[in-house]
């Protein structure tokens, strides 16, 4: 059995308040109806919303911004700790970093944000229509990329370590607040909740492929699919700044030879313009095929890992009510339908 420590929510709470001058924290909150993520304080310590599913915002956001000032160094800021990450978002990171620290190719700024942010991540205890992370073979509870995982229930936390950087905090924890190891028995209400929810899950997306027979079934689409699905479309791009792997970017020049980094995604007119103006991307169906192409394609040829988690953050956030989830099954329950237009 993982080892797993045991302490109260309120001793917790106290701890997050005892670290408040030395870390800026991070943690989900829910102000009307959205849940997501804004700096921890001593009022609203109490307030934390853990286990619930999903923060709006991506993990992502945190060390690839929708636009930032790539010239400015990170250096003597406060150290974050990020609370209550999801699995999904987790997850995410198996292809951020292979693209961001790549040993050919890394990007300091991206790898100073990682070293300096401890990630802790918490079991989701209920699901959201849209999530699927089971189909991509994701459990709705951390299991990696994060460096402690919270399973707390009614007022008891449970704490596992996963790194390094989650063993010094730990420690620092017990010097400041009670913690004693769990045993076996504590841990039964956790195990039996986890696989409620990911068994939940799974029944819900019965008929979504896999991801292995995702990318087959893409490759031998056919362009009635693609017509159909993008009609509503608008390129507004919400799929991609929402999604937790999503990374294309413009390097924007700025004077004093200031460099900004600003999200970009294939669902733009001109992503893929180039001289004499010829753009392969031009047409919108193409644009919104492509997207799918990279993530269950092309992305998972190259670096060996998922490019969706499973989240459904693009299906809620589509203002044309593009349902990613509908798509893939219609695709999976059709392939009488597919070979038809082959």
């Amino acid at each position: 059995m993982d080892k797993y420590y045991l302490t109260s929510r309120g001793s917790f709470e106290q701890f997050l308040v005892s670290r408040l001058t030395e870390s800026t924290i991070y943690a989900p909150f829910r102000r009307l109806n959205v849940l997501d993520y804004e700096r921890v304080n001593e009022e609203n310590v109490k307030n934390i919303a853990l286990h619930e599913p999903l923060p709006a915002t991506p993990l992502k956001t945190f060390f690839l911004p929708i636009r930032k000032n790539v010239t400015l160094d990170v250096n003597g800021s406060l150290p974050a700790i990020i609370l209550g990450v999801p699995a999904c978002d987790l997850a995410a990171l198996d292809l951020l970093d292979a693209v961001y620290l790549d040993p050919a190719f890394p990007d300091d700024l991206y790898r100073k944000q990682r070293e300096q942010t401890i990630l802790i991540g918490t079991d989701c205890h209920s699901h959201l229509k849209h999530c699927h992370c089971t189909i991509y073979n994701i459990n709705p509870f951390p299991e990696r990329n994060c460096d402690l995982v919270l399973s707390g229930y009614q007022s008891d936390v449970f704490i596992r370590i996963l790194s390094d950087k989650g063993q010094k905090l730990l420690k620092d924890m017990c010097s400041r607040i009670p913690v004693q190891e769990a045993t076996a028995g504590d841990l039964e209400t956790v195990k039996l909740k986890r696989m409620a929810v990911r068994d939940d899950i799974t029944r819900q997306n019965q008929g979504l492929p896999d991801l292995k027979h995702t990318s087959t079934l893409l490759k031998q689409s056919e362009y009635w699919l693609w017509k159909k699905y993008a009609s509503t479309c608008v390129g507004c791009g919400a799929c991609a700044a929402i999604c937790p792997t999503c990374t294309c970017f413009l390097l924007l020049d700025r004077p004093e030879f200031e460099k900004v980094r600003q999200l970009d995604t294939c669902q733009y007119p001109d992503f893929q313009r180039v001289a004499a103006g010829e753009d392969p991307l031009s047409p919108l169906t193409v644009r919104f095929r492509n997207r799918y192409l990279c993530k269950y394609v092309w992305r998972p040829e190259r670096y060996k890992v998922s490019a969706c988690t499973g989240c459904g953050r693009c299906i809620d956030a589509c203002p044309g009510n593009i349902s990613k989830n509908e798509l893939l099954t219609e695709l999976n329950t059709g392939e009488v339908k597919i070979s038809q237009h082959a």
